[in-house]
Order: structure tokens, then sequence, then C-alpha cells
């Protein structure tokens, strides 16, 4: 009996697998999940956060391009519950992205099997949750998609490879926030900044001095913008959300909501402890946290001012977007170059302008493009 019931899963799972549309020899990685509330003190306050396993942020995603991801989410909650995988590519699959509309939510108590492919992707990327406002509780965490062995990537292994979510954080329960918004009100001004769910010098990353480091960059943030800097250091960036860019330096990066960004740091300073920066950008006051760069080798503990960054200026920050260029002599989850593009050459045929607002219509706060 127990061998019919085994044969019978086993049948199931495979029948399932094909009206999803896996096919294919790339190998299947499996992930259960577990949703459910638990006690978090990113601030030092104690709040309800919402847990994947137990654990806030939620477990890492690693995967090899094309690799098959079957991830059975099991919803705990006393609400419908629903992840969107940001970045990640869904061909032909669009009802496995994760978004209300197009997704089902999983009820309370309910289960549902989400069935994704990184088909011909590598990079950086990260998931959260898209229903209910659950993204300020928690519940997100990093994807990153290796290129397979005989691809060549264009530069060298680095030395290890650090996940760093970070973004503004609330102090009030996701419920309140979703409320304001409901009755068409902003949110409030945040109440901190935080690095991996952790508020300042909460979190550590041991590096040895001399070798070269990967960071991969996310803004998990609700409304704002971030500045990320590591003290006496330089990045190279070089990974945009799945495309390898030319690897320029910067002392300081912008990145805004939602997306993630790839630098080599190279442990080329004297052995101590030096501050990892994140502070926001184009808010009336200036939110900062901080983590803490270790050398293995260090007996002196982080000192001297934070380095600053900008703060309001706009030019700053357009200005490092233009700097950043795609690699188009790189492969990407191909073993082919990514091709070229001759921009100049295409005719334009018509200019569209787009501008957006945010006019109160009836007393609730409204945003529009273009009118």
């Amino acid at each position: 009996m127990r061998d019919s019931r085994v044969l019978c899963s086993l049948i199931a799972l495979l029948l399932s697998l094909a009206v999803h549309g896996v096919y294919g020899d790339s190998p299947y990685r499996f992930f259960t999940w577990e949703i459910t509330y638990g006690d978090i003190y990113p601030l030092g306050v104690k709040q309800q956060g919402i847990l994947i396993n137990g654990q806030f942020p939620g477990p890492q995603i690693d995967a090899v391009t094309n690799d098959n991801l079957i991830i059975s989410v099991y919803n705990y909650l006393r609400e419908p519950f629903l992840i969107s995988w940001n970045g990640l590519q869904q061909r032909r699959n669009s009802w496995q992205d994760g978004v209300y509309g197009t997704t089902c939510p999983i009820p309370p108590g309910k289960n549902f099997t989400y069935v994704l492919q990184a088909k011909d992707q590598i990079g950086s990327y990260f998931y959260f949750p898209s229903f209910l406002f659950h993204k300020a509780a928690g519940a997100f965490g990093g994807i990153r998609i290796w290129s397979r062995p005989r691809i060549p990537v264009p530069f060298p292994p680095p030395a290890g490879d650090f996940t760093v979510l970070a973004g503004d954080w609330y102090r009030s329960n996701h419920y309140v926030l979703r409320r304001l918004l409901d009755s068409g009100h902003n949110l409030p001004f945040p109440d901190g900044l935080l690095i991996n769910g952790r508020g300042w010098n909460g979190y550590t990353f041991t590096v040895e001095p001399g070798r070269t480091y990967r960071f991969r960059i996310s803004n998990v943030g609700l409304t704002t913008s971030i500045n990320f800097r590591i003290q006496g250091h330089s990045m190279k960036l070089v990974e945009v959300e799945g495309s390898h860019t030319l690897q320029n330096t910067y002392a300081a990066l912008d990145i805004h909501l939602g997306q993630t960004y790839s630098v080599l740091v190279t442990m080329d300073q004297a052995p101590q402890d030096y501050y990892i920066v994140v502070s926001s950008r184009f808010t009336p006051r200036v939110l900062t946290t901080t983590a803490i760069l270790h050398y293995s080798n260090s007996r002196r503990g982080v000192s001297g001012p934070i380095p600053g960054g900008p703060t309001t200026e706009i030019a700053w920050s357009l200005n490092q977007a233009r700097s950043i260029r795609w690699n188009l002599t790189a492969s990407g989850p191909r073993p082919n170059p990514q091709g070229s593009y001759h921009y100049g050459m295409i005719k334009i045929s018509r200019t569209i302008t787009l501008a957006n607002s945010a006019p109160y219509m009836n007393g609730k706060q409204r945003y529009a493009i273009n009118k």
C-alpha cells in the first residue's frame, strides 16, 4: 500500500511539471517554505514579522542558469499570501509571477507550488511578498543565479559572495500602514534603514585581507532610494540585474527601489574593521545605518566618522545612471557574446514624453502619468 502511494505521488509530480511547461534535462532544485508570523527586533523594538522557515530575511535561493525551481509555499498566516520573483523572467507562465491579478494568493492554511525556470538568466535578484503590504513585515530574500561552469565570466572568481538586502523600515505593524494607504493617505516618513534585517552595526561581513569579494546589493525598501558605500574601499560594478556591465569603479552607489547591483570589492586596506554605510536619498531628513566589514586579522574596531554620501543631489544620481553601460563583449547565460547594437543608426519616428504627478483627488492621494 505504501509503495503504491509513493508511486502515485511521483506520477502526480511529473504530471504537474508537464502541465506547468517545464521540460528538458536541466537540474531541479526543490524548496519547501513555511510562512509564519514571528517576533522580530530590526530597530530594537519588538514587532510582528512575517518569517520564511523561521527566518527574517527569508532564505537565499541559489540556482544555475536553466535550473528548474520547485518552491512549495505553505501559508500559516491569518490572511492570503503571495510572493513575487523580482527580475526572474516568466516565459509562457506569467501566472507564476506572483502579481495579484495573474496569480491567485495562497489562502490561509493552504499551500501552492511555484514552478519556475531560470531560463537563459544569470545575475542578482530578490523575491518579496506582493499582497496586502506584507513586504512591510518581511518575507523577502535574495536570489543568485550563477553562470554555468563552461560559460566565461568577465572577472576572476571572487573569494566570497555576499547578499546585501537594504532598505527603509517602519516600526508600525503592516496592518496599520495598509490602512493608511487604503484610506488614501501617504505613508509616514520611515523610522530607519536596515541591512539584512538588522539596524545600526547589527550585521558583520568577515573577509580575508588582500582578497576580492562580490557584494550583491538590493534595495528591498518601500519608499526610499538609498546610497551604498564602504569606508576606505572602492567598488567595481560588474553586473546589474542579469547583465554584465563595463567595469567602472565607484566610491558610492545610488540604488533605487527594486534595483540590484553587483560589485567587486578588494580588501586592500589596513587590517581593521570598516563601516558599510547605507543612507537615504532625496529625503528631507537623512536616515543612515551601518554594518561592519571585518578583516579576519583585525584587532581594531570601526573608528573615525562615518563616510558621508550624497543627500538630495539629483544630478549626482543621474550622472551615475548615465555612466552604467552594458558590456556587449561579455557572455551572458550563453557562450556567445551579447552582440552589438547600432543605437545611433536607429531613425526616431516618434518621441513620447512621460511626466508623473501626485495629485489629491476627492481627498485621496493619487498618482498619474501625463495627467
